[in-house]
């Protein structure tokens, strides 16, 4: 198992761009990825869009991602790297 904290960077927090942009991503990794603000209890599947937008991640949220598997640090890092990079976005 894998896990890593990261701080949303981009303005708009973890809209629907995004959400879908780390989902696509994370669906390469054959690894179970869970997704929660760091503090709260609630949890959700890094594979589903939806899932990450019911999670309400704004700028300055700091999430703790989660993998098991094979492949789970790999996907950790890539995943932290693309919301370290603000999708995009900053």
């Amino acid at each position: 198992m894998a896990n890593r904290q990261v701080e949303i960077q981009n303005p708009t927090g973890l809209h629907a761009r995004p959400a879908a942009e780390f989902c696509k991503l994370a669906a390469r990794f054959t690894s179970d990825i869970t997704v929660k603000k760091v503090g709260v209890d609630k949890e959700g599947n890094g594979k589903s869009v939806i899932s990450l937008m019911t999670l309400g991640f704004n700028k300055g949220s700091v999430i703790e991602i989660s993998a098991e598997g094979d492949d789970a640090q790999e996907a950790v890092d890539a995943l932290a790297a693309l919301i370290e990079e603000g999708f995009g976005e900053i």
